[in-house]
């Protein structure tokens, strides 16, 4: 299976970060973007770039038949997803594979057996993986309701082709059954098309863990040992760690060979991470498999020193994995922080707009995965993502005060962002301590703070614009100078 260009059908610091292995294994790299990217960061970095259409990613990103024309135009052999968009799309993986190009994740029917999460229940369940009691037949809402009594309530209301949080209600007495029913099919109905809905009992302050599986065309398969994801935002992951402080060796082994014996079930190949709850005794229930790359995936790479994208490449060329369980390290621990262009002060509301400055965190075990620059746009068409922040250190409090140090150096103008949010969480004692679960940020710990004028660096910004105009001034001829003062636009400044 050929993989000599490949074409990145995505954007931002995904894009960039596939467009990065690329280079480093000497494969040309095609990027495409809609009227939002035009001056995207993946745009500049790749290779070739072509237009796809407007901003809306339903008429860009998300037509199928045009990644596929790019693909012919460009002599692109392989395609890769990244995340979100068409990397679980089985339709779009099938069309890729049927015109010749190789796509870099699994196969099709490995992504529709995961694709529903009741069909993902069943063969958990066949291949004798532990799943959270529940009721997933088909129902009036009648019977549901006295099934659930029966298991006991609290329940969780779950969408059947869910994910990311919606479709989901916490079910705490009978009373709320018939509303929370109704607005979890409205939500499913809106957000994937179907109101499917089925019913697992609740597990109270349940802590989210997962396992980085690996499966290669030869029948191999690895896990890459577990990220933990517990602390969330409306079922959002925002900090992400390797490995997870809830964990003994033991229960790593078990939920690893757990992990598998799904993986093997739906014949896997390629990146994929399968998704389990956690109790507080360390029992522990299969949740859902994401049949590709995760977002968290720095922090795997953090403790195992392993390229996963360079490995996806590698298993989609029709190679062995290059490790055998034995073979795989795990060495440290490893810290993710999502930086969004959001306001932690009105509700997380997406702060959109242009990057007026940017200095990004650096130093030895800082990373920084990034989609944006200096001046660029972060569109409001989009996931607000400005980087995925990750630390490194020998120990989890030296992996969150590496973290802290590292938050300590970002700069962001123009935009509101979640940099102070994440500083305060550093410190916040509970997460110090590792007692964490999924329902955490559900007590505020945020304070929230007046939005004044930022004037030290709104003075600082002008004077260095102000010195770059005189500099540029100097070198022109003599009557063309302009006239434009950065003092004069020292008003803008007031918005950082």
């Amino acid at each position: 299976m050929p993989v000599t260009k490949v074409l990145i059908a995505n954007r931002g610091e995904i894009a960039c970060r596939v467009i990065r292995t690329c280079r480093e294994m000497g494969i040309p790299t095609v990027a495409v973007y809609s009227e939002a990217d035009r001056g995207a960061l993946h745009v500049r970095m790749a290779d070739e770039a072509y237009f796809i259409g407007p901003a809306a990613a339903r008429e860009s990103y998300l037509v199928v038949e045009k990644i596929l024309e790019v693909a012919k135009r460009s002599g692109a052999d392989a395609i890769h997803p990244g995340y979100g968009f068409l990397s679980e799309n089985a339709e779009a993986a099938k069309l890729f594979t049927e015109h010749g190009i190789t796509f870099i994740g699994p196969r099709p029917e490995s992504i529709v057996s995961m694709g529903s999460k009741t069909a993902a229940r069943n063969v958990a369940i066949e291949a004798g993986c532990p799943v959270v009691p529940g009721i997933q037949k088909t129902m009036t809402e009648a019977e549901l309701l006295v099934e659930s009594e029966k298991m006991g309530f609290p329940v969780m209301l779950k969408a059947a082709m869910g994910g990311g949080g919606k479709g989901m209600r916490l079910v705490t007495k009978p009373e709320e059954f018939t509303s929370s029913l109704a607005r979890a099919r409205g939500e499913a109905l809106s957000s994937f098309g179907d109101d499917s809905v089925y019913v697992e009992k609740a597990i109270l302050q349940p802590r989210h863990i997962e396992i980085q599986v690996f499966g290669d065309t030869h029948g191999n398969y690895v896990y890459l040992w577990e990220r933990e994801c517990s602390v969330q935002r409306r079922h959002q992951k925002v900090i992400e760690e390797a490995p997870s402080p809830h964990v003994t060796p033991e229960m790593r082994k078990a939920m690893g060979e757990a992990a598998l014996k799904v993986a093997r079930a739906v014949n896997y190949v390629g990146a994929g991470t399968v998704e389990f709850l956690a109790d507080a005794d360390r029992n522990f229930y299969f949740l859902e498999m994401n049949t590709r790359l995760q977002v968290e995936h720095p922090v795997t790479e953090w403790i195992t020193g392993l390229d996963l994208v360079k490995w996806q490449i590698l298993v989609a060329r029709g190679e062995k994995l290059p490790l055998t369980q034995e073979q795989i390290q795990l060495n440290g621990w490893a810290m993710e922080c999502r930086i969004y262009a959001e306001d932690p002060d009105k509700n997380f509301m997406p702060s959109p707009g242009m990057v007026t400055f940017l200095r990004t965190p650096a130093g030895p075990s800082v990373r920084d995965d990034s989609g944006v620059y200096e001046g660029s746009e972060v569109p409001m068409f989009y996931d607000p993502m400005i980087s995925k922040l990750s630390t490194w250190g020998p120990t989890r409090l030296e992996a969150i005060d590496k973290m802290k140090m590292a938050l300590g150096e970002y700069r962001i103008g123009g935009i509101r962002h979640n940099v102070e949010f994440h500083k305060v969480l550093m410190d916040h004692e509970p997460f110090r301590s590792g007692a964490i679960h999924t329902g955490m940020l559900d007590k505020p710990f945020w304070k929230k703070k007046e939005q004044g004028p930022s004037l030290k660096f709104a003075v600082a910004a002008a004077l260095m614009q102000e010195m770059e105009a005189e500099e540029r001034r100097a070198m022109q001829p003599a009557g063309t100078e302009g006239t434009s003062s950065a003092w004069k636009q020292f008003g803008k400044f007031n918005r950082l």
